[in-house]
């Protein structure tokens, strides 16, 4: 028969959702009813979504989030956090991608940052922009790494493509000059191209003194610093809060 014809043709051509949505269509006389250009519109939107959730799946397989189910909707806005929702919902717009600009988010240990950084993550994906998640303290190992076994330009090249990078934990611990200047040259390399998350528990104004080097201090920060977004979680613990939630709820 011409359709099993058809339907094998689809396989071939792995138009899975062209192919369910005509098998939805053949078992419904509703549809079937329809006329032709309707029943084909149909059938192009089941395609064009299938693609869509496939490419969106790879995008946060491959942003390799700390939270991967972490985003936008889920945000706790409890007052005590000061979360500032006009502003949020301005950068899940992600427009601040388009024109190289990052956003910074600070508060104290367990406030929710890596959550809020992956939240955006996912939302950059849903946009169908290449994200990445690194520690700082892992991305430079990496650097180093690829350093000393020749693959460094590789690695930059890599991370040149990539649209937004998540830096988690920035500046936890205090920067050598030698790292400072590997994060610096990554910097320039994407520099107008790209953006960056961070996440620190350190508020900005003390960064410069938790940078080894005094000048690649100055050009770093000012590389980031002066075109960034800053949001800032105040409160207690979020893990904190919940562990005394749930031990009431036992209690």
């Amino acid at each position: 028969m011409l359709i099993q014809q058809t339907i094998s043709q689809m396989r071939e051509l792995r138009l899975t959702g062209m192919l369910n949505a005509l098998e939805l269509q053949m078992g419904q006389a509703a549809i079937q009813s329809l006329p032709f250009e309707d029943r084909l519109g149909m059938l192009v939107d089941a395609e064009v979504s299938t693609r869509d959730t496939k490419r969106m799946t790879k995008l946060q397989k491959d942003a390799k989030l700390k939270e991967p189910s972490a985003c936008i909707e889920g945000i706790d806005y409890d007052p005590g956090r000061a979360l500032d929702r006009s502003l949020i919902n301005s950068l899940a717009m992600c427009n601040w991608v388009e024109v190289g600009q990052h956003v910074i988010i600070t508060g104290a240990t367990g406030a929710g940052k890596s959550w809020l950084a992956c939240a955006f993550g996912t939302q950059l994906c849903r946009r169908g922009m290449l994200v990445r998640y690194f520690r700082l303290s892992r991305l430079i190992e990496d650097l180093v790494v690829a350093k000393g076994d020749g693959s460094l330009a590789r690695l930059r090249a890599q991370l040149v493509r990539v649209s937004v990078i998540i830096l988690d934990d920035w500046l936890m611990a205090p920067m050598d000059a030698a790292s400072a200047r590997e994060i610096l040259e990554l910097i320039d390399d994407r520099m107008g191209k790209s953006s960056l998350i961070l996440t620190s528990q350190h508020p900005v104004s003390e960064w410069h003194d938790r940078i080894g080097e005094p000048t690649v201090a100055d050009a770093l920060l000012d590389r980031i610093v002066h075109s960034a977004h800053r949001i800032e979680i105040k409160g207690e613990s979020l893990r904190k809060r919940r562990g005394m939630q749930n031990t009431k709820k036992v209690a």
